[in-house]
């Protein structure tokens, strides 16, 4: 049996990925560890999983809802995810020798844990959870895409192998892609090592106190789900209320539920047929419904298409218009302009993909070909290849010591950077 230390950043949709191969290597008899911040892998993953914690921020917070494009990007990478991986470096180094894992497996945006992974010559495998990572999405900005290499570089030089060479953003050994060629789409070529898994979503999604007895008030009517995410609040207030205000238009036809964390909605009376909620079971409503509204984030389109539904998409900042373009491109759904586009052009958007038939066939496509992946258990398949045959990468470093003995006793809930938490070694 091998060991596996998951490293990944403080951002639900990152984590919730690991989680399922984490579960499912758990359940073949391997030995699994995290590092990163403990209230939230906590939270997504148990307390009783075996964390090591890292120094960092608890979320991304400080960016000003305003930005887009470029300057989202920049702010993303400059003043989150690379001081991010200065502030694990030295948590994932003391679990690296600690924990001593055959393979480490680094969230693509966790840059620590690839690049400590590289300097200390352990096999490691990254998890991408966004397929916008996959695509060339710089290629028509040669001088973002140079300031990104320079600020990457820069941080192998201070916490990697100076000497290697090659995106930390992709192992060498692999990359497992939580998405399928067929919604990537024909026109990009996978890098070498990439494994595509397809979603590795929950076995059972949650119910909450959700009211499930209003659904059944208008069975005839199609039922559509709005969300925009757990991290777009801020700049969603207007979409939201032009959205309400479509979806009230077409009350003969149509119900809604409405995902409103930020309470954007609580002073409007969006009328009978639609439901505001601050949370909703979204896996649970998947299934129930037609369409859904939301913002082209990869863990929604994924959940979405993994029912077989088709969208209306109107990505905000990051990835969401390169997998915005994916939706489009497969032929599942229609975009928006998240900024400019009111209550005709939603609800014109929401009836194309309600009734035209190509939509709801591409949609049942990608289904088909998100199933057929394996997703988790794909997945624990190549990382227990990778633990196996480490060295058959040219690069790969001679097996490590085997694991430092335990410590007596149980570990307490909160420790120094660096030390297990939450669980016995």
């Amino acid at each position: 049996m091998s060991r596996y230390l998951f490293v990944v950043p403080p951002l639900s949709g990152h984590v919730n990925p690991a989680a399922e191969v984490a579960a499912e290597l758990t359940s073949r008899g391997h030995t699994v560890a995290w590092a990163g911040r403990p209230g939230i892998i906590g939270r997504l993953v148990g307390e009783e999983a075996e964390v090591y914690v890292c120094a960092g921020p608890d979320g991304l917070h400080g960016r000003p809802p305003e930005l887009r494009g470029v300057a989202a990007l920049q702010f993303l990478w400059r003043d989150f995810f690379v001081p991010l991986a200065d502030a694990m470096a030295d948590g994932v180094t003391a679990a690296v020798d600690h924990f001593r894992p055959d393979v480490v497996v680094s969230d693509q945006q966790a840059l620590a844990g690839a690049l400590v992974a590289e300097r200390l010559g352990v096999p490691y495998a990254t998890s991408a959870t966004t397929s916008a990572e996959l695509t060339d999405s710089l290629g028509g900005m040669p001088s973002v895409a140079a300031w990104l290499t320079e600020l990457l570089t820069g941080a192998r030089a201070r916490l990697g192998d100076p000497a290697a060479t090659g995106d930390p953003r992709f192992s060498p050994y692999l990359t497992l892609a939580f998405t399928t060629p067929e919604f990537l789409g024909a026109a990009h070529q996978p890098r070498q090592g990439v494994r595509f898994v397809g979603p590795a979503l929950p076995g059972r999604p949650g119910y909450g106190d959700f009211p499930w007895e209003w659904l059944g008030r208008q069975p005839d009517a199609a039922l559509v789900l709005v969300t925009l995410g757990t991290v777009n609040q801020d700049a969603g207030a207007r979409f939201l209320a032009e959205t309400a205000a479509a979806l009230r238009e077409r009350s003969d036809r149509l119900r809604a539920v409405v995902a409103d964390p930020g309470g954007a909605l609580a002073c409007a009376d969006p009328g009978p047929t639609v439901l505001v909620r601050p949370f909703v079971p979204q896996r649970a409503l998947l299934g129930h419904v037609s369409a859904v509204i939301c913002h082209a984030g990869h863990n929604t389109v994924a959940e979405t298409l993994w029912h077989g539904v088709p969208l209306v998409v109107a990505p905000i900042r990051d990835d969401q218009p390169v997998v915005a373009r994916q939706v489009v491109d497969a032929g599942a759904g229609v975009r928006l302009r998240f900024g400019r586009a009111g209550r005709a052009q939603i609800g014109a958007a929401l009836d194309t993909v309600l009734t035209e038939p190509r939509h709801h066939e591409a949609a049942r496509r990608l289904r088909a070909s998100f199933h057929r992946a394996g997703g988790a258990g794909a997945a624990a398949e190549h990382l227990e290849e990778l633990a196996r045959h480490p060295t058959r990468h040219p690069t790969a470093a001679p097996g490590r010591p085997a694991p430092a003995p335990a410590p007596p006793g149980r570990a307490p809930r909160a420790q120094e950077e660096g030390t297990p938490h939450g669980s016995d070694q």
